[in-house]
């Protein structure tokens, strides 16, 4: 045998040989229960299960991974490179999974399943592994620690506190010392307890993330495992039993919430309809509603018995985690993540309703994680995730106790069922129990501790003084007489230097009321007068503290000076009244927004926009930081609650309600006995030798008058057959005047007929009533179109007043009109509309049309403030081409209180016809 030949039979024999060593060095086929089912599990089954199989296809188990789905089989075993399962992963086949935006497979993730394809798809040995079987490391801790508390309840008898950790839950004496009995055998982290309302059994709610959850029902009595519930796909949150101890109510962080029998623990039907986590959830004292909080940032109110939404109440900004019916049953309060509780009126019972919001309060500077009410429903508890725990009287839901800088989180708190104390549990383990605070009122003084002491104004001149320079400093201050008035001029000043004020000194016993006002603009002077209130040492006087309780921002466009229109981020849990601060300017909201596409109005009705507490007018910038605040008198305490508190001095550049131009007007209430300053400057700074001005301090001297529309030597009426014409009366309020106006007009013709008397509210300019003629009215006389009279009266410091305003002028009757409007009660046997504050009802507008097709657009006429027509659309109210009629809604803010008024409606154009006036009557229950 030659070389070569032997080289080459020694090849041949080690072909063979190297091929079965490469064979036997190949790695084993990867493990579908421990490499391949966890990889489906993350990326696969969240979407692809049996109860949410998107395209039919489920990939929970081996057996679901070969049954395939809308587009047929999953996957080929041999086959990697064509299986349907791994080109969608690698994104070779549309479409990609997972969704763009989840988490996706890792290049050695998607190797592992390719071996294990190639390798013929092996499914498990015996029976398959169980999906809620949780496949973790063992580590072992290093440190030992407590386990956090992470749920409480006491029993209803109070003898027993319930403490949820990790893994257990411990029974407790009533004062949190000594275990009673411990729990064990939870699954991961016990979120929620609860005992049945004969205290007999106790609920417990745990899971794990990603795989299940479940309920663990106890005897109360033993600590024996009585029920063990499953049903949801992910970790439980909440678990409470109805009042009657006959259901179970279960919500989970896959999104569903599920009614259970509590006999059977069978499934009795699903509340669907929340797309984010359930976080929490309550039963109305009564059973009939169930309440649950959401991470989509929604609460809804379902009704038990049937599984109806009854609504979703959507003003939260972001994640829910604490819901509970008030112990009344007639309010709602949720709190969460964005910081806030709100409190709704609950009236949907029966059938869907709005139920609306009745306060809403900024609550902590972190997410609101828990919170509860006191038995008697006096007060309600609230836990921050900043470590503060707030105390609330619930008459009006502000603060009245507030516990400070906490030593760690706290994620569980239970309130005692005697009322006297609650518990928190905090992230450390440890438990700390705290008394309820003794006086729960939390109204804050929102005005002057004393009625304000008018001086009366003498007769003939005021005493008059002139500047005497220098009067920069206090120590140099004009002394000026009260009442009286002084001259002076903002002198020029060498550059450099501050400019020139001037300073004069009175004397003012506490409670005292005096208005000190400067006329310079009026007097065609350049000076744009400032001035400011100032201790006898120069410091200014504090008038009042906001305290901000909610923060917005301006949205849609910036605003000037005048505007009186603004829109604000979240205005729909803003009310009528309320005081908006602005960059240092104080503002009132007098009509919310009517549509989508409408700004809210602050006071007047019109004209430029007031200020108050001394605030001008200021432009400001979209975007812009604003806040609704409330008016604390100074040395009142301020309850912290995470918002700022701005400081109001006794000061004003142009007065606030724009009647002197730039010139300035102050009301300013002596604190106490003693010497004060009035400082005037250029607010701008300017100055020069005719830079001056007159500056007057008198007492108030509070009054009023009152005029109709249109010139008075030329007013006429004039109104069609069968129809109304409206008659509109506006205020001057003087001085501080603010109280209701009465109107009486009298002296109509024959065949007309006049509402009256209408009243002009306390602290609004205008009122409407109406003037109509009968269809067979003739035109009045000579001898009677000219005979009617109005009068105003109102009660000013205790007098009563009545003022001469005129007449309605010469009273004409023109020709049946082409459009005539009635508005009536939906219930024909009604003679008024009567309306709940907080509530909203209808009315029918109806027209008669005589020769105009067109649409027609209305306004109404005479609302009391706080009751609008809503819902009205961009387009506001219409009744449409061709129509006659259309249901209109009245909703009335919660505040209103109990009134009656005529309500009319008139049309815009065509004559501005009215409809004759029904009565509104607001009634509280």
């Amino acid at each position: 045998m030659n070389l070569r030949l032997a080289s080459l039979l020694c090849c041949l024999i080690a072909i063979p040989l190297l091929t079965a060593s490469v064979s036997s060095a190949k790695e084993p086929a990867p493990d579908y229960g421990e490499q391949v089912a966890p990889i489906l599990r993350t990326y696969c089954a969240g979407c692809h299960n049996a109860d949410d199989a998107e395209g039919d296809l489920a990939l929970e188990s081996y057996a679901d991974l070969f049954k395939g789905g809308a587009s047929g089989p999953a996957l080929t075993p041999g086959m990697s490179e064509t299986s349907r399962l791994v080109r969608v992963l690698t994104g070779e086949a549309e479409p990609a999974m997972p969704p763009e935006g989840e988490a996706q497979p890792t290049p050695a993730e998607i190797a592992t399943l390719k071996a294990w394809i190639d390798a013929g798809a092996k499914g498990p040995e015996g029976t398959e592994p169980d999906r809620t079987t949780l496949l973790v490391p063992k580590i072992a801790p290093e440190h030992s620690a407590s386990k956090a508390v992470s749920a409480l309840r006491y029993s209803p008898n109070g003898k027993l506190l319930a403490v949820g950790r990790f893994g257990e839950v411990e029974l407790r004496t009533a004062d949190g010392k000594q275990v009673h009995r411990t729990l064990g055998d939870h699954v991961g982290k016990v979120n929620m307890i609860r005992f049945s309302a004969d205290g007999e059994r106790i609920f417990t709610a745990s899971g794990i993330v990603g795989l299940y959850g479940e309920v663990r029902v106890w005897n109360a009595t033993d600590g024996k495992l009585l029920q063990t519930i499953r049903g949801h796909r992910d970790t439980l949150y909440a678990a409470v039993p109805s009042p009657d101890g006959r259901h179970l109510a279960t919500g989970s962080y896959d999104r569903a919430i599920i009614l259970w029998d509590l006999a059977t623990g069978e499934e009795v039907r699903r509340f669907p309809g929340h797309n984010g986590a359930i976080y929490d959830l309550a039963f109305s004292p009564d059973g009939r509603l169930l309440a649950s909080a959401s991470g989509d940032a929604t609460v809804k109110i379902w009704r038990v018995d049937t599984g109806q939404r009854l609504d979703t109440l959507s003003q939260p900004l972001s994640e829910q985690f604490a819901v509970a019916f008030s112990p009344d049953g007639t309010q709602v309060i949720a709190g969460g993540a964005d910081n806030r509780i709100r409190v709704w009126q609950l009236v949907s019972i029966e059938k869907p309703r709005i139920n609306p919001v009745l306060f809403a309060r900024f609550a902590h500077e972190g997410a609101v994680v828990q919170l509860g009410f006191s038995p008697d429903g006096r007060a309600l508890i609230t836990v921050g995730e900043e470590r503060t725990i707030k105390v609330w009287d619930t008459r009006r839901y502000t603060v009245s106790y507030l516990f400070e800088n906490q030593p760690e989180v706290m994620a569980a708190m239970t309130v005692a069922p005697d009322g006297q104390s609650f518990v928190v549990g905090r992230m450390d383990g440890e438990l700390e129990a705290f008394p309820f605070p003794t006086n729960v009122d939390g109204d804050q003084e929102t005005s002057a501790p004393a009625r304000p002491i008018i001086v009366e104004m003498p007769s003939g001149d005021l005493p008059k003084v002139a500047e005497v320079e220098p009067n920069d400093a206090p120590g140099q201050a004009t002394p000026l007489p009260l009442p009286g008035s002084a001259t002076g001029v903002i002198h020029p000043v060498e550059a450099g230097t501050e400019a020139d004020a001037d300073l004069f000194r009175f004397k003012a016993r506490a409670n005292e009321q005096w208005i000190f006002e400067t006329n310079a603009q009026r007097s065609k002077s350049p000076l744009d007068t400032k001035i400011e209130i100032l201790h006898e040492d120069g410091k200014p006087v504090l008038w009042v503290n906001l305290q901000a309780v909610r923060d917005s921002y301006i949205t849609f466009r910036p605003i000037d000076s005048g505007s009186r229109g603004v829109r604000l981020f979240n205005s729909d849990e803003m009310h009528l009244n309320q005081y908006v601060y602005m960059r240092g300017e104080v503002c009132k909201l007098w009509r919310m927004g009517r549509g989508p596409d409408s700004d809210l109005l602050m006071y007047p009705h019109e004209g430029l926009r007031w200020g108050y507490f001394g605030t001008s007018g200021t432009t400001h910038a979209m975007n812009e930081t604003v806040y609704i605040v409330e008016p604390i008198v100074p040395g009142a305490e301020v309850v912290p609650n995470g918002l700022p508190v701005f400081p109001i001095y006794y000061e004003n550049d142009d007065e606030s309600r724009r009647k002197f131009r730039r010139d300035s007007r102050l009301t300013f209430t002596a604190p106490a006995d003693g010497t004060y300053l009035v400082r005037v400057t250029d607010v701008r700074g300017f100055h020069g030798e005719d830079f001056s001005y007159t500056l007057t301090a008198r007492p108030p001297q509070p009054d009023f008058t009152v005029r109709l529309d249109g010139d008075p030597k030329e007013r006429k009426t004039e109104v069609a057959k069968g129809s109304g014409k409206r008659i509109r009366v506006v205020a001057n309020r003087m001085d501080g005047f603010e109280g209701e106006i009465r109107i009486d007009i009298t002296g109509a013709p024959p065949g007309f007929h006049i509402e009256s008397p209408v009243t002009i509210e306390a602290g609004h300019l205008e009122a409407f009533t109406t003037i109509h003629a009968d269809a067979d009215a003739t035109a009045p006389t000579d001898e009677n179109k000219d005979i009617s009279k109005v009068t105003a009266t109102a009660t000013v410091d205790g007098e009563t007043i009545t003022k001469d305003v005129g007449s309605l002028g010469e009273i004409r009757l023109l020709d049946k009109p082409q459009v005539l409007v009635y508005l009536e009660p939906l219930d024909k046997s009604a003679d008024r509309l009567v309306i709940a504050p907080g509530t909203t009802i209808k009315a029918l507008l109806r027209v008669e049309r005589h020769g105009f097709d067109d649409r027609i657009n209305f306004r109404p006429l005479n609302l009391p403030h706080g009751v609008i027509v809503d819902n009205i659309g961009l387009n506001g109210i219409m009744i449409v081409e061709g129509q006659t009629e259309r249901e209109i809604f009245l909703s009335a803010e919660k505040w209103v209180p109990n009134t009656e008024r005529n309500f009319a409606i008139e049309t815009l154009g065509i004559g501005s016809q009215a409809s004759r006036p029904i009565v509104l009557e607001v009634r509280r229950d």
